[in-house]
């Protein structure tokens, strides 16, 4: 959207008094920008609490509802999906939809999801039966990527080399089952953190890590043990980065995560690099590829390539850190791979093009 379009857009919402928003507030998250957002353009919005019992009651007047929830947040969890559909039938508009949330935190809905349209996966494998995956391990070759359907950061993923390997994973995911918070790789990866950038914020990560050495968190205690399931992707090796790129409506925005220190894993790195000469298009084709053909308002991918250059998309998610990256790329690629200068914030983004929503709607009498 050019700069005119967006002052026009804003400027119906100024002047309409039928276009309430209503945002769940969340201190960290989207939430804080698109309070921000409101009150600099004089837009009307309503701070609603999800868990209220009678939270439709309270949506009825809006026109639309944005929550930034978290896949974290173990309320959340229970019931986010079901709100979300719950509006769009009483024809609300919802960030994220449920075409852009249903997958959020689900690596084994995502490996569906993708492979059903053809999108280039990384080969992956998932079993639910023990004496399957055990026969499936003693066939394949090695090394694998052993991941649990959800945690962010590269929490829960591990690299398995041998057929042993494996089988003591197989063994655990039909037995006891894991834990959704990986403890140890938790203070690792926050040891690792607070040695790339010493920071109150790093500081206070490592800390509450060594605390749940010792004492499990809320989360770990109320999300239960992940088992029942085993899931495997494919190693690509030779990687020292991955390309993270975050499509929102005809907005790309891209950077480069270069893989953690003696790991494989870039994700949780905490190391970027924003230059966009180094940002391959052809991931950002593919991404605009997979969102507009899952009709998805805001989604991250990552991508990589493999030996013989072939791209590779490892995962997708509609959730990414409020305050990350995206906000500093110097710029966005539109749908015709079309470079636009510029920093913005994404959480603008989600809202511009729910406002744009509102209008059009609004200008249609719906």
């Amino acid at each position: 959207m050019t700069y005119p379009e967006r002052v026009l857009r804003v400027a119906h919402m100024k002047r309409s008094k039928c276009t309430t928003l209503a945002i769940h507030h969340r201190p960290g998250s989207f939430s804080d920008r698109w309070i921000e957002y409101c009150t600099e353009n004089s837009i009307r919005y309503d701070l609603v609490n999800c868990y209220d019992s009678d939270i439709i009651q309270h949506l009825r007047s809006c026109a639309a509802f944005l929550w930034h929830w978290n896949h974290y947040d173990c309320r959340a969890r229970l019931f986010a999906r079901q709100l979300t559909y719950s509006l769009e039938a009483a024809g609300k508009l919802v960030f994220p939809n449920s075409r852009t949330c249903w997958h959020f935190d689900d690596k084994v809905g995502q490996k569906y999801l993708l492979e059903a349209i053809g999108a280039p996966l990384v080969p992956s494998y998932v079993f639910y039966d023990e004496e399957e995956a055990m026969e499936w391990a003693g066939a394949t070759d090695y090394p694998k990527v052993f991941k649990l359907r959800g945690g962010a950061g590269s929490s829960n993923v591990l690299l398995v080399r041998t057929r042993s390997e494996a089988a003591r994973l197989i063994r655990k995911a039909f037995g006891a089952g894991f834990s959704p918070i990986n403890r140890r790789a938790s203070l690792r990866d926050s040891i690792s953190a607070f040695h790339h950038c010493r920071t109150h914020h790093t500081a206070r990560g490592l800390i509450g890590a060594l605390f749940r050495c010792v004492i499990p968190g809320d989360i770990e205690r109320r999300m239960g043990r992940e088992r029942g399931y085993v899931y495997f992707q494919d190693f690509i090796p030779g990687n020292k980065h991955d390309t993270r790129v975050v499509v929102i409506g005809n907005r790309a925005f891209a950077f480069q995560r270069e893989v953690r220190r003696n790991d494989f894993r870039a994700s949780g790195s905490g190391s970027t690099i924003l230059d966009r000469k180094k940002i391959d298009t052809e991931f950002i084709r593919l991404a605009y590829e997979v969102s507009r053909r899952l009709n998805l308002q805001s989604t991250a991918y990552d991508f990589i390539r493999d030996e013989s250059r072939g791209p590779h998309l490892i995962e997708m998610s509609y959730a990414f850190p409020a305050n990350g990256q995206v906000a500093k790329c110097p710029g966005h690629w539109d749908g015709n791979l079309k470079w636009h200068d510029g920093k913005m914030w994404p959480q603008d983004a989600i809202l511009e093009d729910m406002l744009a929503q509102i209008a059009v709607r609004s200008a249609e009498g719906i």
